[in-house]
C-alpha cells in the first residue's frame, strides 16, 4: 500500500490500483454522510479530482493518486458511506483503476514514510 500527502492511499495488483482514502482520513473528516464514486470509463490524471465525500464537518475532493482508468467504483458507498469510517482502507475503497504509468504508485510515501509525515502534522 502507497500514500499521499493528501491522504489517499493505493493498493496495487497487476495493472490495477485500488484507491481509497486513509483512517486518518477518515478520522480527520467525522461522519461520512455521501460519497461520490468516478463513473467506470473515467480517464483519470494523477492529482485530479475524482471523487466527492461528504461528512457532517465537511465536504471534501479525493484525488487520484495515479493516472488510468476507472474499471471499477465502489457503488456500495452511495447507500453504506459509513463504510468509509468503518474500513476506510478495506471496503471502503472508492474505484479501482488501470494505471497507465505504473512508475506514478513507486513515487508515493511507503506506510513509514506515510506514518513519519502524519508525525509532523
Amino acid at each position: 500500500m502507497r500514500f499521499t500527502k493528501e491522504h489517499e492511499w493505493v493498493e496495487l495488483d497487476g495493472d490495477v490500483a485500488t484507491v481509497g482514502i486513509t483512517a486518518y482520513a477518515a478520522e480527520q473528516l467525522g461522519d461520512v454522510v455521501f460519497v461520490e464514486v468516478p463513473e467506470v470509463g473515467k480517464t483519470l490524471t494523477a492529482g485530479d479530482a475524482f471523487a466527492v465525500v461528504e461528512s457532517v464537518k465537511a465536504a471534501s475532493d479525493v484525488y487520484s493518486p495515479v493516472s488510468g482508468e476507472v474499471v471499477e467504483a465502489n457503488e456500495a458507498l452511495s447507500g453504506a458511506p459509513e463504510t468509509v469510517n468503518s474500513g476506510p482502507e478495506a471496503g471502503g475503497w472508492f474505484a479501482k483503476v488501470r494505471v497507465s504509468n505504473p512508475a506514478e504508485v513507486d513515487k508515493l510515501m511507503d506506510r513509514a514514510a506515510y506514518d513519519a509525515f502524519l508525525a509532523t502534522l
